[in-house]
């Protein structure tokens, strides 16, 4: 089985004199996994790009346990290019799964719980909480709110009890087979496609 090619060799000369080109990559080639259109770029420069086309919509993770599938979360906002992802306690999160996407994303932190909902509120943003419990609301049965904020807990846990209070609603996606739950970062990319679905898709 022939490997397959990841990313771009060093760049034909001349290189482009553009400052949004990374001169280390022009020499030794991009195998990041970016676009096409951002080949050879530096971060800063496709992270302004990005903001020019961001969607209204914020992403938040309770951070309370290092959980690994934070990063992946980072990494489906950055595919679904959201405004903010919030991060809910600490500061420092696995960010092995980011994929280095991290670096391209608006990222706030909070250090409790009352001072997210604070800036939520200030921003007038509805809180959508994602979690399976009684009084969940059916994904397919709910419209998400345009200004909002999906927020996800951690893997096993789930959400607090405190983010389940202050949450305006809490969503859960119907599931058919044997397991309680999906993986929080297969659901963080459901909701976001949703929400993109039903706001950006339509019509």
């Amino acid at each position: 089985m022939q490997d397959r090619k990841i990313g771009v060799g060093p760049h034909p000369k001349p290189w482009p004199k553009n400052s949004k080109y990374n001169q280390e990559l022009l020499q030794n080639g991009d195998t990041r996994n970016v676009l096409d259109k951002y080949r050879y770029w530096n971060n800063d420069a496709i992270k302004k790009d990005l903001d020019k086309s961001r969607f209204d919509l914020h992403i938040a993770i309770e951070n309370w346990q290092h959980d690994f599938n934070a990063g992946t979360i980072v990494r489906n906002a950055n595919a679904f290019n959201v405004s903010v992802v919030h991060i809910i306690g600490k500061r420092h999160y696995n960010r092995r799964g980011a994929m280095v996407t991290d670096k391209y994303m608006n990222i706030k932190y909070h250090p409790t719980i009352e001072d997210f909902v604070e800036d939520m509120r200030q921003d007038e943003r509805e809180i959508v909480a994602v979690d399976i419990l009684p009084n969940s609301l059916k994904l397919s049965e709910t419209k998400l709110p345009a200004k909002c904020v999906l927020v996800f807990g951690g893997e096993g846990p789930g959400l607090s009890e405190s983010m389940q209070k202050a949450a305006d609603k809490i969503i859960m996606i119907e599931q058919f087979g044997s397991t309680r739950s999906v993986n929080v970062g297969v659901a963080s990319g459901v909701l976001m496609y949703e929400w993109v679905r039903q706001h950006i898709l339509k019509g």
